[in-house]
């Protein structure tokens, strides 16, 4: 009698009972992970980019006419200058007090630091238009500083003294706050060895610590500069707006914008928001390199 072997025919394996929702728990973590990226790339896109193309497309769409006839109104170009001369003076002056002020707060301890550190950013809390009411309630005629001063020969409010206290006001943070975290970043031991070998404080902070904050620094200032153009609350309560003396470029956009000149108010907008996009970038190289090479 001859025996027979039954083979069982091969049954392809199964799937193991892990391996659906492990592909359904991949699937889900890359769909999250792009709906993340798409929500904030379509709320930049509605908030910051299709304003931005609206106004250059707004502001050039006949050429270069719509600037050119913006230019040629009664004070245009004054308004320009003025602005961009405020500017740099605010910023060069922000950036000394300011870098002096994170200094102070990063490498010294004092009663009231917290305190101080809040002022710092009050400007950042406040409605540019209260910072103007502010100055004006300060520096006023009627006040009696702004009084004292105007006896003296010296107008604030009205006068490009004022706008500059605006911009000062409200660009100190700006540099304050970019200046702290690369004060941070550093090492104390190199300027505590400055000084352990004899270095004034000052030497010490020239020598050792200066060169590594330039970056943070220019940074800091180039923010200012550009945030200064911009600047249109406090400056239209404090300015007197009087053309070709203190009338500046946001309250000029708003002069052509209100007198339905929309073309060349949207022509002078994407002038100035090409000066502060450039800035803004050139920042965050030198702030990021900054960074990279303190490491």
């Amino acid at each position: 009698m001859s025996t027979h072997t039954i083979e069982r025919p091969a049954v392809p394996p199964s799937a193991t009972p892990r391996e659906g929702p492990r592909r359904s728990g991949v699937l889900r973590e890359r769909l999250a992970k792009w709906g993340l990226r798409g929500t904030a790339i379509l709320y930049l896109g509605l908030m910051i980019a299709l304003p931005t193309i609206a106004v250059i497309s707004k502001g050039f769409s006949d050429g270069l006419q719509s600037l050119t006839s913006a230019l040629e109104a009664p004070g245009a170009r004054e308004a320009i200058l003025l602005t961009l001369a405020l500017a740099g003076i605010c910023a060069v002056v922000n950036v000394i007090f300011g870098t002096l002020i994170a200094y102070v707060l990063v490498r010294y301890e004092f009663p009231g630091r917290g305190l101080l550190s809040t002022v710092v950013d009050i400007p950042f809390a406040i409605p540019t238009l209260v910072t103007g009411v502010m100055l004006r309630a300060l520096y006023g005629p009627n006040s009696p500083i702004g009084g004292f001063l105007e006896a003296h020969g010296i107008n604030v409010i009205f006068a490009q003294l004022g706008i500059l206290l605006a911009l000062l006001f409200v660009t100190l943070p700006l540099v304050v706050r970019t200046v702290q975290p690369v004060l941070l970043e550093l090492d104390e031991a190199e300027e505590e060895a400055a000084r352990v070998l004899g270095a004034t404080r000052w030497y010490a902070f020239r020598r050792v610590v200066l060169p590594k904050l330039r970056a943070g620094i220019a940074g800091g200032g180039l923010l200012a500069f550009a945030r200064a153009i911009g600047e249109f609350g406090a400056v239209v309560i404090v300015s007197g707006n009087i053309i070709g003396k203190t009338l500046t470029a946001p309250v000029l956009i708003f002069q052509l914008a209100s007198q339905f000149q929309p073309n060349q108010a949207a022509a002078v907008a994407t002038l100035l928001f090409a000066i502060s996009f450039v800035l803004v970038l050139v920042t965050e190289r030198l702030v990021g390199g900054g960074r990279r090479s303190a490491e």
